[in-house]
C-alpha cells in the first residue's frame, strides 16, 4: 500500500511503518518538502498514493476535488510519532478498505 505521509509527519515513520505500509513514502524523501499542497496532490495522484496528512487541506481538495489520491487524514491532535504509529496500526484493515472502495477517498482517524 502506497502511503505519502505530509510535510507535517515525521518522516521517521516510513522505516517504522516498513512491516505494514513497505512503499510508504515522505514527501520530503522525494523531493516535495517545499512543495505546494497542489504539486504534493497531483504527485501522490500521478503515482498512485494515499496522502497520510493532519492538514485540513487535503480534506478540503477532496472533497472539492473528488479522488484519487485518497486521503487519511489525522485527528489526533498535539502527538507524538509513536501515537501517529500506533494509530495507522490500528487502523490498517480501515486503510485497506479505504484504499479498495472507489466511493470513499477520505479516512478520518481520531
Amino acid at each position: 500500500m502506497r502511503l505519502l505521509f505530509d510535510q507535517n509527519i515525521s518522516p521517521r515513520l516510513v522505516n517504522r511503518l516498513a512491516d505494514l505500509y513497505p512503499e510508504a513514502s515522505h514527501v520530503w524523501l522525494i523531493g516535495l518538502d517545499r512543495a505546494s499542497d497542489q504539486e504534493v496532490w497531483q504527485y501522490a495522484r500521478d503515482n498512485d498514493y494515499i496522502i497520510v496528512t493532519k492538514d485540513a487541506d487535503f480534506g478540503d481538495y477532496s472533497l472539492v476535488r473528488g479522488h484519487p489520491p485518497k486521503v487519511i487524514w489525522l485527528w489526533l491532535g498535539n502527538c507524538t510519532t509513536g501515537q501517529i504509529e500506533a494509530a495507522l496500526r490500528r487502523n490498517k484493515q480501515a486503510i485497506e478498505t479505504l484504499r479498495d472502495d472507489p466511493n470513499v477517498g477520505i479516512l478520518a482517524l481520531f
